[in-house]
């Protein structure tokens, strides 16, 4: 279905928006946005719902809505509407050139996931964005190549999120690494993080804020108070195409690898492996 704006796509959420888990992709620009869209489907999404603007192509076999993403506030308001729209359905973010692995993904699908995570009486589910690279640069100018991806092995870290008093808030952390830690002059301090709430189930009252966590607390934790729970990375070409388009920074690198890049496997081990998931209760 394409719908023309996102104001269509809440008035047909009887349709749009019966069944979750639910995907909803922003497309900034043309690349990779099959693959995107492709990977989330073998993912078992119930639906997939991609927002990019008109002159961007989509796959017809996928629900589209003309509505630019580009801006700060865009993710935010499209979020908050299907938030509003479809409250008890689990919803993913990401956007084009990012690929979402969680749990044993190669046989369990996302609906597995969510009910697992409903069972432990959680609402949301933390997820990495775990940068990848292109191998080599003269090859992929943009930084994106499939197949000779790279991702850092190392180099993670998390400091204590506090309040506006300075207070450690409960079970609440900034992450950081990857490219936007190797090339912190070139990102700005409110970018630097990894985390992302990108896996959540909407409920009545529930907003995403400007700084793209939640207005409820519990659902921006990265476990309950008695174990630990699932978490889950979404691999991401992203900065690595920031970092290639921008003048400023794409003139000084002409190289993301170093000694502990290591070629990305596309599998859920080796993000086991590394530290950059972890399976919580669920075997």
């Amino acid at each position: 279905m394409h719908y023309p704006d996102l104001t269509a796509l809440i008035t047909d959420r009887k349709r749009a928006l019966a069944k979750g888990p639910v995907a909803l992709v922003m497309i900034e620009d043309t690349v990779e946005v099959a693959s995107t869209l492709t990977h989330i489907e073998r993912c078992g999404f119930a639906n997939i719902i991609a927002f990019a603007a008109p002159d961007i192509a989509v796959p017809e076999t996928f629900d589209r809505v003309d509505r630019p993403v580009l801006g700060d506030a865009d993710l935010v308001e499209i979020v908050n509407a299907v938030i509003n729209a479809a409250p008890g359905l689990w919803i993913h973010y990401c956007y084009n050139a990012e690929y979402l692995f969680f749990p044993f993904c190669e046989h369990r699908n996302i609906a597995e996931m969510t009910a697992f995570s409903l069972e432990e009486r959680r609402n949301s589910v933390l997820t990495y964005i775990i940068d990848l690279y292109a191998g080599d640069l003269s090859a992929a100018p943009d930084a994106v190549d499939r197949d000779d991806a790279y991702l850092d092995r190392s180099g993670y870290y998390a400091l204590a999120r506090k309040d506006d008093l300075g207070n450690a808030l409960e079970r609440q952390m900034d992450f950081f690494g990857g490219l936007r830690w190797r090339f912190e002059e070139h990102v700005p301090w409110k970018r630097r993080g990894i985390d992302r709430v990108s896996l959540f189930r909407a409920a009545p009252g529930l907003q995403m804020r400007a700084d793209r966590l939640f207005n409820i607390p519990e659902y921006n934790t990265y476990a309950c108070p008695w174990h630990n729970n699932m978490t889950a990375a979404v691999c991401s070409f992203r900065t690595a195409k920031a970092l290639r388009r921008n003048p400023g920074s794409r003139d000084v690198i002409d190289n993301f690898r170093w000694q502990n890049s290591v070629k990305f496997a596309w599998e859920s081990q080796q993000l086991f492996d590394l530290g950059l998931m972890e399976p919580g209760q669920w075997f």
